[in-house]
């Protein structure tokens, strides 16, 4: 985002979510992101796919799979609470930590600063931050 728009955004209404390895930092009015349909709106997912950062969701974020997982490491008071669905599907994800959530289920509740890592294993099928499948190939 450009320093002239980031002047714009009041600071109690600042959303900063920074996306781990890669370190990629997107910051957006919080109730001003449009809604991608990509998981619950202002989800980690959501917030992902509106700013071009890669996290798998194999069932497109309808909390029917593992491919979102990710770990919560700054923010998680801001965050809504899992709901028995999304806990019953972190059940069977790989790497199952105590701050792992479902990157389309995990809705950023409040303005704030938010760090997510995406854990290896996922981090595994991209390639630029996209899919290998969509990848350029010779």
């Amino acid at each position: 985002m450009s320093e002239e728009k980031q002047k714009d955004i009041p600071p109690e209404k600042l959303v900063r979510v920074t996306f781990m390895p890669e370190g990629k930092t997107v910051e957006f009015e919080y109730g001003t992101m449009p809604y991608e349909h990509h998981g619950k709106p202002m989800s980690f997912l959501d917030v992902a796919e509106n700013n071009d950062i890669f996290l798998d969701h194999a069932c497109g974020g309808s909390c029917a799979c593992t491919t979102c997982h990710i770990w919560v490491k700054e923010g998680a008071a801001g965050i809504s609470e899992a709901e028995d669905e999304e806990l019953d599907r972190l059940d069977m994800a790989a790497d199952q930590q105590l701050n792992s959530r479902l990157g389309c289920q995990a809705v950023i509740t409040k303005p704030g600063e938010y760090v997510v890592e995406i854990p290896k294993w996922n981090r595994n099928y991209t390639s630029e931050g996209k899919p290998l499948a969509l990848a350029e190939s010779k």
